[in-house]
This record gives C-alpha cells, sequence and structure tokens, in this order.
C-alpha cells in the first residue's frame, strides 16, 4: 500500500510540474504540440543552423515539435501555415498527426522499403541539417539503456555520414551518464565541432542533453 501511495504522490507531483511549466504553458500559446519545440529553438538560435532554403530531415519527429519549429524558421513569414522556402522531410516509427509542408514517412528509416521512399523524398538532394530527438524507451538499467541511446545516436550519425552536405550539422539527443563520452568522442571523430548544448527548456531534473555536429570531416 505505501508503494502505491508513494507512485500517486509522484505521478501527482510530475503533473503539478508539469502543468505550472511555463514551457508546457508557452507551447500551448504558440501552438506547438510540445514542449521540446523551445529546446530546438534555443540551440538553432544559439548555433543559426536553420535558414530559408534549406532540406530539414527530422528523425524521430513525432509528435511534430521540432517539424513545426522547423517549419516556421523555413517560412519567409515565420508562420505555421502558408508559403514555404525549404524542404522538410520527418520520419518517425510512431503515427503522426500533418504538419502543414512537412513529408512525413511512418517507418523504420532501417529498413531498405523506408529508407528507399525517404531517398525519393531527397530527389537527389543532399541534406542541410539533420535533427534527432529520438529516445529509446528506457529499462532503469544503466548499461542496457546507454546501449540503446547509443545505437539511435550512431544510426543519426550514419544516417547523417550517408545524406548531409559537407558543410552540414546534425543535432541529437543524448543522456549524461554511461557511454556518454563515448559518443562525444565518436562525434569528434566524425564531425570538424562538436558543441554539446543543454537548452534551459531541458528540465533540471533530466540528464538529458545535445550533441550538436558541424561540418563532416573527409575521412568519415
Amino acid at each position: 500500500m505505501k508503494i502505491n501511495t508513494k507512485s500517486k504522490k509522484v505521478n501527482k507531483s510530475w503533473l503539478n510540474d508539469h502543468v505550472n511549466d511555463p514551457y508546457v504553458k508557452l507551447a500551448q500559446k504558440d501552438g506547438y504540440r510540445a514542449r521540446a519545440a523551445y529546446k530546438l529553438k534555443e540551440i538553432d538560435e544559439q548555433l543559426g543552423l536553420i535558414k530559408p532554403g534549406q532540406v530539414v530531415v527530422d528523425l524521430g519527429s513525432t509528435p511534430g515539435a521540432w517539424s513545426q519549429y522547423v517549419r516556421r524558421r523555413l517560412s519567409p513569414e515565420g508562420a505555421a501555415v502558408g508559403q514555404l522556402n525549404g524542404t522538410i522531410i520527418a520520419l518517425d516509427i510512431l503515427p503522426m498527426m500533418p504538419v502543414e509542408g512537412v513529408t512525413f514517412l511512418n517507418g523504420d528509416f532501417r529498413e531498405p522499403e523506408v529508407l528507399s521512399q525517404l531517398e525519393a523524398a531527397l530527389q537527389g538532394r543532399a541534406v542541410d541539417v539533420v535533427v534527432s530527438d529520438m529516445a529509446p524507451n528506457l529499462s532503469g538499467i544503466e548499461s542496457a539503456d546507454a546501449a540503446r541511446i547509443a545505437h539511435l545516436v550512431e544510426l543519426a550519425i550514419e544516417f547523417s555520414q550517408a545524406h548531409l552536405k559537407p558543410g552540414g550539422a546534425l543535432v541529437t539527443k543524448v543522456f549524461h551518464g554511461s557511454g556518454y563520452s563515448q559518443l562525444v568522442k565518436l562525434f569528434k571523430e566524425t564531425f570538424k565541432v562538436v558543441k554539446p548544448i543543454k537548452p534551459k527548456s531541458s528540465r533540471d531534473k533530466s540528464s538529458e542533453t545535445f550533441l550538436v555536429g558541424l561540418g563532416l570531416k573527409r575521412d568519415s
């Protein structure tokens, strides 16, 4: 019974934090599907990654907040609808409600069929920016979770090596803890410039941070 009571308290505490979270309120006001939009916004404002006319790929896009942010950045007026100067392709194994102007592929990009759909959508164009908010379902077993996180980051890097322009950028979510230093090392082996960023909109309690790789190394 005590465990149940504690669990209810934890859930109530999380719900209370969520409801009172300024970024949750801001997302509702600005029309974003999730507070995660502000994480990408902070990273983009700091580094100037996303510009009109670009080709941007959003890996692990559901529910679509990052695609919504990119869509507004590629709009001449910064609007959520209407004219769009650029291309956005979003992928996720989970379904996603449509975002105007965004091509969504529902599937796993490790599968040849999905990868061929992505390549068809790219129409031979190289990608300017890859953004990945992919995260595995965490088990609580640190070694297993670290391996799952590393696998997703490695997939995002492999995808970037195959599709990014030489001067392109990759933004991917990682977690501090077991395996973090190895992922930083992998980024440094792949990109000319590597920047770890913990956005203010990322919850203090969360161990998540983001690694940004700028410019592929020639020997990648």
